[in-house]
């Protein structure tokens, strides 16, 4: 998974898009689409009353034998091992660093990702699932997937979001 100074990291979900991901990971460089077999993508909390970000819902990989997930391998300095586990809240128990295996077109890759503590289903703000299918696209993950990704549906939410850090980040 890591030599070299770099890490490999499976990301599924708002940081499938790359502006997302590099506002507090500078490092992250594409590497590939890759699927991860035996999950399936889910949305929610983690926990009680639980107030997000995102305002609402976010992404987490759930196992399941006939499932797949396909997201985006980031090549990472190893110093952003650190940054990434902050926004995923490790810290705060909200998720947990997993290692899996994922299948690219070269072949399998061991990868850092992320699975949600004590999951509760939740649907995704607007915002969110915006910043993913965004991701999706941007990295040409197959197209069934990215209308899958579409269908997902939403709280509604219309309020201030992480997205418009994003936006304003780009501009």
């Amino acid at each position: 998974m890591s030599g070299a100074g770099y890490f490999l990291y499976f990301a599924f979900g708002s940081n499938l898009l790359k502006e997302r991901l590099q506002l507090n990971n500078p490092s992250a460089v594409f590497h590939s689409v890759a699927r991860l077999e035996g999950y399936v993508l889910q949305f929610g909390l983690w926990g009680e009353n639980v107030i997000t970000r995102w305002n609402g819902g976010v992404a987490t990989i759930e196992e399941c034998p006939d499932g797949e997930v396909w997201g985006v391998v980031w090549k990472m300095a190893n110093e952003d091992i650190a940054s990434l586990d902050k926004q995923e809240s490790v810290d705060k128990g909200v998720y947990s660093p997993m290692e899996v295996t994922v299948k690219t077109d070269t072949g399998p890759l061991l990868c850092r990702t992320y699975k949600m503590n004590n999951f509760r289903p939740c649907a995704p703000s607007p915002q969110y699932k915006e910043v993913i299918c965004l991701g999706a696209q941007q990295n040409r993950l197959p197209e069934y997937y990215i209308k899958k990704l579409q269908a997902v549906e939403t709280n509604y939410y219309t309020g201030p979001s992480i997205l418009d850090d994003i936006k304003n980040h780009k501009n």
